[in-house]
């Protein structure tokens, strides 16, 4: 029998406010072990906790973006659990009154475009962090991430397979980057993805039984665990044995999903509206008011470089992955009004330096006014091409400028029609059995020449006129 996957991600997303979302401790990431905390956030006797209106705008904003519909009244609830991490014995979250339902993202698949239904959206607060000593059977915990915002973004179980998880989840990392209300850093956890996945035979509309997966900081690890995943419950099914509902944790030094505990219901938590917070009440005012703060998001500024730069559909996609990015490719084509040659530059060129060093956009030493000035050398003919990538290395490696970097280094091209006859004619007696056998006929010797005369400028001499001097010299060249 043939089996498919059903897979629905239920992603986690820090807020980037100042403040956590139920007192005034900072969310800085990175801080001495609980130094970020108060009575408060640590659910001591007696304490209340108001809730930071920010965090409400930011979630209205993920709601709008992603086409969800706002619920005008809205509620916290306790989470109960008992974990070391979890001081007051429960989370404060939201359950039957979340912020928003009902929405949904595009992505694109290797069969075309999907559409990705979101179920809900709503507002809780973080754990705090255990860690665990490599050393001897001894965990500490760290409260500074207790009560750091949150929304959790539920899917429904509309994806097909790890890939399309993969593409969903980065979809809402470049709608999160956007809006600028998360960093989307898996590694530091402020993005964080838990993967519920079931088989069932091809064509059944019954979904199977679900196992949930935790502990994927990357979205490689995210495919990992869900390929994995699908090959052990397909294995079960196939040996007719049954898969248990449970949640499972990825381990990513030996590729497997392992048994954490049993699956928990709705009902295990004991769900309760909290006592200490009013409910939530959002008028159409104030969603209008936060709709107008909207960025162009990364569907329709893609759509815009298609058509307003007639870039193809390839380089939208990349350069429009990361808001950062987008905007440095615009300020360089305002510079320099020729947007395919930009995209190049940055893609070929400036994407793999910041890849070797490790580095992102933010943190690139090439501004787009001097990327744009040394596109501008290119194309007036005071570097080559070639010359200028060696520029571009050294504009990545100290930030200095391009035209100060040919002037020390006297890298401006050789346009001297006679200095390059020159070196024509050298290059020719040089090689007399090439000449012979390219006037026999063999063309393609054509750049073995201009890769010697090339050499021998060290690449600063004009390709158009060495190209068009050699044809000329080499149907009329003496040979002895």
């Amino acid at each position: 029998m043939e089996y498919e996957p059903v897979i629905g991600l239920e992603v986690h997303a820090h807020l980037l406010t100042r403040s956590k979302i139920f007192c005034g401790c900072s969310t800085a990431f990175g801080a001495a072990p609980n130094t970020l905390t108060c009575p408060v956030c640590l659910g001591m006797p007696g304490v209340l906790p108001v809730l930071n209106r920010n965090v409400v705008e930011f979630s209205i904003k993920m709601a709008l973006a992603t086409h969800c519909s706002i619920a005008p009244l809205s509620q916290f609830a306790r989470k109960n659990y008992f974990y070391p991490d979890l001081p007051k014995g429960y989370q404060i979250s939201q359950y039957e009154l979340p912020l928003a339902r009902n929405g949904w993202v595009g992505i694109e698949t290797e069969t075309g475009n999907k559409t990705i239904r979101i179920h809900r959206i709503h507002m809780e607060e973080d754990a705090g962090k255990l860690i665990h000593d490599e050393f001897q059977p001894a965990s500490y915990v760290d409260f500074n991430r207790t009560g750091v915002p949150l929304i959790e973004i539920v899917s429904e179980p509309d994806m097909g397979s790890s890939e399309e998880a993969a593409a969903y989840l980065k979809t809402l990392r470049d709608i999160l980057r956007y809006l600028d209300i998360c960093d989307g850093n898996m590694e530091e956890g402020s993005l964080r993805c838990d993967a519920n996945i079931s088989l069932r035979p091809v064509g059944a509309v019954k979904l199977g039984v679900k196992t949930e997966l935790k502990n994927m900081n990357s979205f490689r690890n995210v495919q990992r665990a869900l390929d994995f995943e699908i090959r052990r419950q397909r294995a079960l099914l196939e040996r007719g044995e049954p898969v248990i509902q449970e949640t499972r944790l990825w381990d990513s030094n030996k590729n497997v999903t392992l048994s954490m505990r049993s699956k928990e219901e709705a009902h295990d938590y004991r769900y309760f509206p909290d006592p200490d917070l009013v409910p939530v009440v959002i008028d159409e005012s104030w969603i209008a008011a936060v709709r107008e703060t909207l960025p162009e998001l990364p569907d329709a500024r893609r759509d815009r470089f298609l058509q307003d730069y007639g870039l193809p559909a390839y380089d939208s996609q990349v350069l429009t992955a990361s808001k950062t990015l987008a905007n440095y490719f615009e300020d360089v084509v305002r510079a320099f009004p020729q947007p395919k040659i930009v995209s190049n530059w940055i893609m070929s060129e400036l994407l793999r330096e910041m890849k070797r060093d490790e580095r992102d956009i933010e943190a690139c030493p090439v501004s787009p006014e001097n990327l744009a000035e040394l596109l501008q050398l290119i194309e007036s003919g005071i570097v080559s091409g070639k010359i200028a990538k060696t520029v571009f290395d050294e504009m990545c490696s100290t930030g200095r400028r391009a035209k100060t970097i040919v002037e020390e280094k006297g890298l401006t091209q050789v346009k001297d029609e006679g200095a390059i006859e020159t070196v024509v004619d050298e290059v020719l007696a040089e090689n007399p059995a090439e000449v012979i056998q390219y006037r026999g006929g063999k063309e393609k010797l054509l750049g073995f020449f201009v890769g010697q005369i090339m050499r021998k400028t060290k690449g600063k001499a004009n390709p158009k006129l060495v190209n068009d001097i050699l044809r000329k010299r080499l149907s009329d060249f003496p040979l002895p």
